[in-house]
């Protein structure tokens, strides 16, 4: 939330759980409502000082160097209830969360996290040392008694959590689930805590509207958390746990300890001497950041990335912040060249640094000087391309189930030659409703010469990003051939985010031995574009598009599809789930038959199981001798949903790989079994 034409100060998250702990029960219950007040009050602010008035007798102010409030300390109220008053806790819940690894006195460049790409900041700050070993616990193998202890605590607050729902999850309930989060980092569990805030977060973005909220990020966010307490909280001596939806068929429960713990920070080793080619740049915005990141192709065909992404105050001025953060100078050595200027050219590297994930530390002993770039038809870049799609496909995919932080750099990303088809839209149907009425429109595209129809999307929605723009400009030329970056959008047909989009390579004519390139519609960009155009921070004009002939769009038939079963019965449950509560899960007892013979109808018998397992979880209350329903820990329910939940996404990796491959080599495919959903 934010107020006035001013926001607030970004807020450490144990900050958050001591103010609202030091509210008495009966302020806790009012929490919310004066949140929602004080959400509406006009906020100023004046170096680090941000100001609000509550009423006509009370001001609120907030003391933020850097703009992180980062002590209880630093919020005064001039109430008489005051340190104890609702309006302290009232203002820390409204602030944006901040990392955990922010830096008032530094800022440096982050890089991107979460299942969508490059959509939160992983870590604002860059380590002063670069090269620095990594915090870690002293045996990698076993848990300390403090960390099972916050492993405890973190998964009990977030089962809380889920069965709250996003609508039942107030000011108290994120408090509560911050605090077990900064017990977790504390104790040193460090992945499981960032992901906590992460949470916290992307409930604040539900519960107040805002724009870049996405149900999927919340739901894939609440599994891994889940499932990473609970691997953390299981008995590493019992093995895999009776029932088929808690085991794993492959070996015990917990996994590696270290895995699960994480880092404090990314840790750089040595990369030595490195050519660098640009390749292309695209925009980061998220609920408190926002900048540019740059990617580059090595020698040796390996990514890097680059980032230049800093806190923003006014989220009215994030898009431009994100725009113009292109514009700045890349922070490796004494270079003086802009992402925008990277994404075309080179740099030569000495003693550079790069983490597991590919990024680039900036480190006092890096130098870099301006080299030549390569084209995205020349090699090392073209080597992208060569990859075949399949392959690319199953490589994005098996990225997606890798902590960001060890996910090499580009592994989600494909990259593919295309001719463009027209636009269409999601027509609902009845195994994919339309998420939005009407459909969302979609740019269709074909792989290659007979490969898969593929849907372009636009990689990130806010008007003021030249996403969408873009997009509609190229829709209104099919036939047009294109060399394509984007991200996987796992689902049920093709689906790409785009992120940039070059001049396609020229095609030798096959009717005469001594024939040239072929006449074929591509961009016609102007020399300093390169050949290239980031969709992101780049506008394209009508010249850049050359009229082409007209062809229709194939429309989406739904028979062309054959593996397309009814999985979004299961897949909505968990979703109302997390939206509503675990009260969401109590329809009539037809409703749950009709929609498990549906499932069982399409040979989905393990999903119509895990949705019985669900409802009947969410109904099994204890009672006391007056029939009122009696607290409990949600251990049985979160087990079953947890279960759904793995399996949904079992199932949507294998119908988006099946999604991608020829019809015929549909046969060997099969409904996930159950042991092992839960690793």
């Amino acid at each position: 939330m934010t107020a006035g034409s001013i926001g607030w100060p970004r807020v450490r998250p144990e900050v958050v759980a001591e103010v609202v702990a030091g509210l008495s029960a009966r302020l806790q219950k009012r929490l919310d409502g004066a949140a929602a007040k004080l959400a509406e009050r006009p906020v100023t602010s004046s170096g680090d000082e941000w100001r609000v008035e509550v009423d006509e007798e009370t001001v609120l102010v907030l003391h933020a160097p850097g703009g992180v409030l980062a002590d209880p300390s630093g919020v005064h109220c001039g109430c008489l209830l005051a340190p104890a008053c609702v309006h302290r806790a009232a203002a820390v819940t409204l602030c944006p969360l901040a990392d955990a690894t922010d830096d008032p006195e530094q800022s440096g460049p982050s890089g991107p996290s979460g299942p969508s790409g490059p959509s939160e900041p992983a870590s604002p700050t860059e380590p002063a040392d670069p090269a620095a070993p990594t915090e870690q616990a002293a045996d990698d193998d076993v848990l300390t008694p403090a960390e099972q202890a916050a492993a405890r605590h973190l998964h009990h607050a977030a089962a809380a959590v889920l069965a709250a729902g996003v609508s039942g999850a107030g000011a108290v309930a994120q408090a509560e689930l911050l605090r077990a989060a900064h017990g977790a980092r504390a104790a040193g569990l460090y992945r499981p805590a960032a992901v906590a805030v992460t949470v916290a977060t992307r409930i604040r973005a539900a519960r107040s509207g805002a724009p870049d909220h996405r149900l999927a990020d919340l739901v894939a966010d609440l599994r891994e958390l889940l499932t990473l307490t609970r691997r953390l909280t299981a008995d590493p001596a019992a093995g895999p746990a009776a029932g088929s939806v808690t085991g794993s068929a492959t070996g015990p429960v917990r996994g590696p300890v270290a895995e699960l713990r994480g880092t404090a920070r990314q840790a750089y080793g040595d990369a030595g001497g490195l050519r660098l080619h640009g390749l292309f740049a695209e925009p980061v915005l998220t609920a408190t950041h926002a900048g540019v990141l740059s990617w580059a192709v090595d020698a040796g065909g390996r990514l890097s990335t680059v980032s230049e992404v800093l806190p923003y105050a006014d989220p009215d001025a994030a898009a431009a912040q994100a725009v113009g953060a292109g514009n700045r100078a890349v922070r490796l050595g004494d270079t003086s060249l802009s992402h925008r200027e990277f994404t075309r050219a080179g740099l030569a590297v000495q003693g550079a640094t790069r983490s597991a994930s590919g990024r680039l530390g900036a480190g006092a002993a890096v130098r870099a000087v301006r080299a030549a770039g390569a084209a995205w038809t020349a090699e090392p870049a073209a080597g992208l391309w060569a990859e075949p799609v399949a392959a690319q496909v199953e490589r994005a995919l098996a990225a997606q189930a890798v902590p960001y932080e060890t996910r090499p750099a580009g592994s989600d990303l494909l990259f593919l030659d295309v001719t463009l088809l027209g636009p269409t839209s999601d027509a609902p149907t009845e195994h994919a409703p339309a998420k939005t009425p009407g459909g969302a429109p979609r740019l269709l595209a074909r792989c290659g010469e007979d490969g898969p129809v593929v849907a372009l999307r636009a990689a990130h929605d806010h008007p003021g990003l030249a996403h969408r723009a873009n997009l509609a400009l190229l829709a209104a030329a099919p036939g047009l051939r294109l060399r394509v970056i984007g991200r996987l959008e796992r689902a049920a047909r093709p689906e790409l985010r785009l992120l940039a989009i070059g001049t396609a390579a020229a095609e030798e004519s096959t009717d005469t031995p001594d024939a040239g390139p072929t006449d074929t519609p591509t961009l016609a960009l102007p020399a300093d574009r390169a050949g290239r155009v980031n969709l992101g921070l780049e506008r394209l004009q009508a010249a850049d598009v050359p009229a082409t002939p007209g062809v229709q769009a194939p429309p989406l038939d739904p028979s062309a599809h054959p593996l397309d079963p009814p999985a979004h019965l299961l897949g909505r449950r968990i979703e109302q789930t997390v939206t509503s509560g675990r009260s969401a899960l109590t329809p009539g007892t037809s409703t749950t038959a009709a929609d498990g013979a549906r499932l069982r109808e399409a040979g989905l018998t393990t999903a119509a199981d895990l949705l019985d397992a669900l409802r009947t979880a969410a109904t099994d209350h204890r009672r006391d001798v007056f029939g009122r329903v009696l607290p409990d820990d949600h251990s049985t329910f979160t087990t079953a949903w947890l279960a759904a939940a793995h399996y949904t996404e079992a199932l949507a990796t294998a119908l988006c790989q099946a999604a991608w491959t020829p019809p015929e080599a549909h046969a060997w495919f099969a409904e996930p079994d159950s042991p092992g959903l839960i690793p």
